[in-house]
């Protein structure tokens, strides 16, 4: 069987530096960071806290921008680009997905989710939105009586809600016991397969690890190492 051509590469970031502060109080959270993240891909980044990987995460999301360096989403230099081109990229390429689930306490699971259908051109059914994270039967109910886990899923819907290209999830489970977090792991998973949407999650939590396609290891700001995963697991495989 002749070799599958690579997905194309959505993510290019070349020589990536954040520096926050000025002199004696600056601190450096990214050092001549460069990586290639492609179409489809699930990738894990794992590091201790402090190890850059949550200031990658935000400047991918254009919620922050490099000192020094270039980041590019397909045609968009995110580097160079102003604010209004950043929110604009946010709103039509990028769903977010954090370790608190941020819903609004007095709407409902699907009133939540539709609340980002009103900024993009093609969203998702609402209705379909939940059903891909299995919260139908809840859809009328408000974030106080759900659990943690399906808060974070109604998150997880209503990132998906936009359609959007790249799915970036800050400690999806950290927030979640063992059997929870499987479960929210397993959503992230499916999304990725069946939507083909380009997923980075970050995490301290190593074992989560084995379910990317490739793993970036951060610490004290730089890449110490990238891993390719030979057999992905699953998240029910999964143990910590």
């Amino acid at each position: 069987m002749p070799a599958t051509a690579p997905a194309p590469v959505v993510f290019q970031i070349q020589h990536l530096s954040k520096v926050y502060g000025q002199g004696e109080v600056a601190v450096t959270a990214l050092r001549d960071v460069s990586l290639d993240i492609r179409r489809g891909e699930f990738m894990v980044l794992l590091g201790a806290s402090g190890s850059g990987k949550s200031t990658l995460l935000n400047i991918l999301g254009g919620l922050d921008t490099p000192s020094e360096g270039e980041v590019r989403f397909t045609d968009h230099d995110l580097t160079r680009a102003d604010e209004a081109a950043l929110t604009r990229y946010r709103r039509e390429h990028v769903g977010f997905v954090f370790q608190f689930y941020n819903l609004i306490p007095s709407l409902t699971v699907r009133e939540n989710v539709a609340l980002v259908t009103d900024i993009v051109a093609s969203p998702m059914d609402v209705d379909e939105a939940i059903d891909r994270v299995g919260l139908s039967p809840r859809r009328d109910h408000f974030p106080a009586q759900l659990s943690g886990g399906e808060q974070q899923r109604v998150a997880i819907a209503r990132a998906i809600a936009k359609r959007p290209d790249v799915l970036l999830c800050d400690e999806p489970t950290g927030a979640l016991d063992y059997q929870t977090g499987k479960l929210v792991l397993e959503v992230i998973a499916r999304i990725n397969a069946e939507l083909g949407t380009t997923a980075v999650v970050i995490t301290h939590n190593a074992a989560i690890a084995g379910m990317a396609d490739r793993v970036v290891y951060l610490g004290d700001g730089r890449i110490q190492k990238v891993v390719e995963n030979a057999r992905k697991l699953s998240p029910s495989d999964l143990a910590w």
